[in-house]
């Protein structure tokens, strides 16, 4: 059946069917919608073997097994075999994902992952409880209450970080210089992801940071750009870096404020060749035509680069930075009668041009690169450079020639990820300075933005 986006950014369970929204996130991207799925014949001598085998552990595990458990987990290990964006959600964690989407969730504010099999803060959101705390990027999580990490998944981490607002949680964290770890004692609270920040630069450049795509961003946004017109703005810096996505619908909010009325932003195109689903600029505002610069870089993925790649391919916004994250796939969540989900990744989306960024990314019109680091200072705002080429399962672009990639073998101890940090400091920020550059009256009439149409060229 054809998948219908809606406008509304909430997701409203009927277990009679399934209300649809088009969503896309590194972490929570997702569309609503429905599908009939026929099973051939040989897939029920599979569900035969796995009855057997589930039958097989009820008798003869050596503890009585919790059969919920049983079949979760192969639900889990089923679609988490497909590609790393399709997976397998509880009850509790399908709540979440809806709270993620409206831009909450209720727990302590950082961001983690695995360094040297050991769990680690990325970084910590700006004014959250964590933060506030003094947790810090590179800090390694040993225990949460009195459960060691060694062995736990992210997303089990994250499931027990999290909880009702009010309660708290015990961390056990070791940072290096320190001579033995230190418990940190959190009171948990509800943490608001802030969508867009803004303020004025040099003379008329004003610049927009948006964090993430989600159902206020095109509001936030359409506030930030009054507030810099009336400080005197007529160049922007829209700077998309580390944004890991968000709605679909958002995105093409969002490339609305800068683009005509009815023209394409995004295509979605699904198994069949006749499923296609084209996404046009909305509303009746007139676009903004002002000159604008985007800022990208490995860290900007899914609806940020529908919007990089918008305005590239309408040659309306020059795009700075490194090659972005390469997710050019959509993801529809079926709501179960138990309460939990399931992602599937059901489509792949095109900018206006045909383009598929699937494990290819936006490519800069101007690259920058960012200083690399191995070891994060103190409260240095850092961002893991991996694309999705890097993920295991990752789905194949179907309109470039994918590299092979020579198998390297690595010992344990250089399990590491390499980081790249964005800078506090608006000069020493080589990206930010080079998009100010380009905006500069001298280099604008020099014929930086040759293609930009000419109304767009010329504005002063």
């Amino acid at each position: 059946m054809q998948n219908h986006p809606e406008d509304d950014d909430m997701i409203r369970i009927n277990k009679r069917k399934f209300l649809i929204a088009v969503l896309v996130i590194l972490l929570a991207g997702v569309l609503i919608g429905q599908q009939m799925v026929q099973a051939k014949p040989d897939t029920y001598e599979d569900l035969k073997a796995f009855t057997q085998a589930m039958e097989l552990i009820k008798r003869n595990y050596v503890e009585v097994p919790d059969t919920k458990e049983l079949i979760q987990g192969a639900i889990r290990g089923m679609v988490a075999s497909l590609d790393p964006h399709s997976s397998y959600m509880n009850e509790k964690q399908f709540k979440e994902m809806n709270m993620d989407i409206r831009g909450e969730f209720t727990g302590v504010g950082i961001q983690i992952g695995v360094k040297n099999q050991q769990l680690t803060i990325i970084a910590p959101i700006e004014d959250t409880p964590g933060y506030r705390a003094g947790l810090a990027a590179g800090d390694k999580i040993m225990k949460i209450n009195d459960e060691w990490t060694k062995d736990l998944t992210i997303e089990q981490a994250v499931d027990k970080m999290r909880g009702p607002r009010g309660t708290s949680v015990r961390l056990l964290i070791y940072r290096e210089g320190w001579d033995k770890p230190r418990e940190f004692k959190i009171v948990r609270d509800v943490i608001k992801v802030v969508s867009v920040k803004s303020r004025m630069l040099d003379n008329d450049i004003g610049y927009v940071k948006i964090i993430q795509f989600q159902g206020q961003t095109a509001e936030e946004l359409e506030k930030a750009l009054k507030t810099l017109e009336a400080k005197g703005m007529k160049k922007l810096i829209i700077d998309l870096r580390n944004d890991p996505g968000g709605l679909l619908d958002a995105s093409v909010d969002v490339s609305s404020k800068f683009m005509p009325k009815d023209k394409l932003v995004v295509y979605l195109q699904g198994r069949q060749a006749n499923d296609r689903k084209d996404f046009l600029t909305t509303g009746g505002d007139i676009p903004r035509t002002y000159p604008i610069v985007v800022l990208v870089n490995t860290g900007s993925a899914s609806a940020s680069e529908i919007v990089a790649g918008a305005l590239q391919d309408s040659k309306r916004a020059l795009i700075v930075g490194t090659q972005t994250f390469g997710k050019g796939s959509v993801q529809t969540v079926f709501p179960l009668e138990s309460g939990g989900g399931l992602r599937l990744t059901t489509a792949k989306y095109y900018t206006p041009s045909g383009r598929s960024i699937q494990n290819v990314g936006i490519t800069p019109d101007v690259e920058v690169k960012l200083p690399i680091i191995k070891e994060a200072k103190e409260g240095e705002p850092v961002h893991v450079v991996v694309r999705e080429k890097d993920l295991e399962r990752h789905l194949k672009n179907d309109t470039v020639k994918e590299e092979k990639k020579k198998k390297e073998v690595q010992p344990a101890e250089e399990e590491d990820f390499t980081m790249e940090t964005v800078p506090k400091d608006d000069k020493d920020d080589i990206q930010l300075q080079k998009a100010i550059e380009i905006l500069k009256p001298a280099v604008f009439a020099a014929d930086v933005f040759k293609g930009i149409p000419t109304a767009v060229k010329k504005e002063k």
